[in-house]
C-alpha cells in the first residue's frame, strides 16, 4: 500500500511582538504568528493590536497566548485583540489532581468558544524529553481536551528523574519555550490517535525539523527558541526573531514536505 500524502504542513512561528516583525516573519512563508500576552495587569498593549493586525494584513493567521488564567481577563484580552487562535499553555498536573485541574481548564476553553466562535483554540499538550515519555500521562490530557480543543500543540515538560514536573520551566505554571525536543515517539503517538491537527514543538531549528517531520508526520511545526536572534554569547534573545533561521526553517519544512509526497 502506498503511503497517504502529506498535506501542506503549518509553520508556526513564536513570539512575535511587533507589526513590522509581524510583516518580515510572514514574507517569509510563515503560517501561523504568535504572540504573547505577559500579563494579566498589563493585558492591553496596542503595539502588540497593530502586530495582530499586521498579520492578519499578510494573510496568515495570528496565535495568542495569554500567560494568565482569570476567565474575565482572558475574554477581556480576545475581545482586544481579536486573534484567530486563542492557545492555551497551562502546566498541567501530573498526579491524581491531574483530571479535576483539568476539567477547569476544559469548562474555561468552552466558555471561550461560546464567546468568541470563530476563534480557534489551541492547547498544549506536555510530552517529557526523549526516554521519559511514559513519566507524563500526553495521551491521558489529549483525550480529555480533544472535545473542546481545535489544536493540539506537543511541547517540552521539563521534569525531574523522580517524574515531578522540574521548578525550572522558563515561565512558571506554564509549559513551553524551553528549546528542548520532547519525546518523538510519544509526539508521533499522539498524532495518531488524535482527531484533530497536531502541531509539533519543542526544540525544533531548521537542523532537526525535517528529521522531526518524518518521525512524527505532524499537521504542522512550532519554533520559538531555535529561530530567535543570538546575544554575544549565544544565548537567545527572547522577542527577537533571526529571520536568517527562520527563512531556513520554512525552506527545510517545504522540502521535507516535497520529499514525502
Amino acid at each position: 500500500m502506498r503511503p497517504i500524502p502529506m498535506a501542506r504542513l503549518i509553520i508556526q512561528i513564536y513570539e512575535v511582538q511587533t507589526a513590522r516583525e509581524a510583516e518580515a516573519i510572514a514574507a517569509l512563508g510563515v503560517d501561523h504568528i504568535g504572540s504573547v500576552v505577559l500579563s494579566a495587569a498589563d493585558w492591553k498593549r496596542p503595539g502588540l493590536r497593530e502586530a495582530i493586525a499586521a498579520v492578519r494584513a499578510a494573510g496568515a493567521r495570528s496565535s495568542l497566548i495569554p500567560l494568565f488564567s482569570d476567565p474575565e481577563t482572558i475574554r477581556r484580552t480576545l475581545d482586544y485583540y481579536r486573534p484567530d487562535i486563542v492557545h492555551f499553555c497551562d502546566a498541567l498536573p501530573l498526579g491524581t489532581d491531574a483530571r479535576p485541574y483539568c476539567e477547569q481548564l476544559i469548562e474555561r476553553q468552552i466558555r471561550v468558544k461560546e464567546k468568541f466562535p470563530d476563534v480557534a483554540i489551541m492547547r498544549s499538550i506536555p510530552i517529557a524529553p526523549p526516554g521519559a515519555a511514559e513519566r507524563v500521562p500526553t495521551l491521558e490530557y489529549s483525550r480529555w481536551f480533544q472535545p473542546a480543543t481545535d489544536f493540539f500543540l506537543t511541547d517540552t515538560l521539563m521534569i525531574s528523574t523522580s517524574g515531578a514536573a522540574a521548578s525550572e520551566q522558563p515561565v512558571s505554571g506554564f509549559v513551553g519555550i524551553t528549546g528542548k525536543t520532547c519525546d518523538w515517539n510519544m509526539a508521533c503517538r499522539l498524532v495518531q490517535n488524535s482527531r484533530i491537527p497536531v502541531v509539533l514543538a519543542g526544540g525544533i531549528s531548521a537542523e532537526n525539523v525535517s528529521d522531526a517531520i518524518t518521525e512524527t508526520r505532524p499537521a504542522g511545526i512550532d519554533s520559538c527558541t531555535l529561530t530567535n536572534a543570538c546575544d554575544g554569547h549565544g544565548r537567545p534573545i527572547r522577542f527577537r526573531k533571526d529571520p536568517g533561521k527562520v527563512k531556513h526553517l520554512v525552506d527545510a519544512v517545504r522540502r521535507t514536505e516535497e520529499f514525502l509526497q
